[in-house]
């Protein structure tokens, strides 16, 4: 029977892996990838042999349709897997999944790594109840998108290159006011990992004597109730 498997990979240290995910990979058809280099050294390192064909952003729009007719027609079974995390949080995987309910191809979702919800635990604010919005726009909607979170009295979680991080730690300071809690949580689960919390004031006065480097999460106190 015709299946996509949704598999999570590490974020960082190789073991944060599944049993059951490092059985599926080796026994599905094929494996769709979103960097065929970063996916064959996991595959490498777990001594998985197998088929790996490229799927990300900028070709998912051309192959989903003959995609899903190939798992439909074959009966074949393929595995979907991102450079990191899991696949469809601000990562492809969407529209492979939408078009294969659609016509009638089973999916199924494995549970593994991802890089917000240590981060969440991590940061000491309240995680009970959390937005995720994963990257803000970087030009067209930023502005709006600020202001309505500023108000959001959840925990807010955002994702964030090294390179801009502190422009929009002094843009959430001018949205959210200053004082705000908040944590950084840097290369999580890699030798250097690092979690910076304070106030939003005092990260931007951390971050501006610091190189910056590693994928990062910023984790937001939501507006505190009167």
């Amino acid at each position: 029977m015709s299946k996509l498997y949704i598999i999570p990979t590490p974020i960082g240290n190789l073991e944060d892996i599944t049993f059951r995910a490092v059985r599926i990979l080796g026994e599905v058809d094929f494996i769709l990838a979103e960097d065929t280099r970063n996916t064959k050294k996991l595959l490498d390192h777990y001594q998985i042999r197998n088929r790996i064909e490229s799927h990300h952003k900028f070709n998912e729009h051309q192959k989903t349709d003959s995609l899903v007719q190939r798992l439909a027609e074959n009966d074949e079974t393929a595995a979907l897997v991102s450079d990191s995390g899991s696949p469809g949080i601000s990562d492809p995987g969407f529209l492979l999944v939408s078009t294969c309910l659609s016509k009638g191809v089973e999916v199924e979702t494995l549970p593994g790594a991802t890089a917000f919800i240590p981060a969440l635990v991590n940061s000491g604010l309240p995680c009970d109840r959390f937005v995720f919005e994963g990257f803000l726009p970087h030009k067209k909607g930023r502005k709006k998108r600020l202001e309505l979170l500023a108000e959001e009295t959840r925990t807010v979680i955002l994702y964030e290159s090294p390179y801009r991080l502190l422009k929009t730690l002094q843009q959430l300071a001018e949205y959210f006011g200053p004082s705000r809690r908040t944590s950084v949580s840097r290369e999580l689960t890699k030798i250097y990992e690092e979690h910076v919390r304070g106030t939003l004031a005092e990260l931007i006065s951390h971050f501006e004597k610091q190189k910056i480097k590693g994928e990062i999460v910023i984790v937001v106190e939501g507006k505190r109730r009167r």
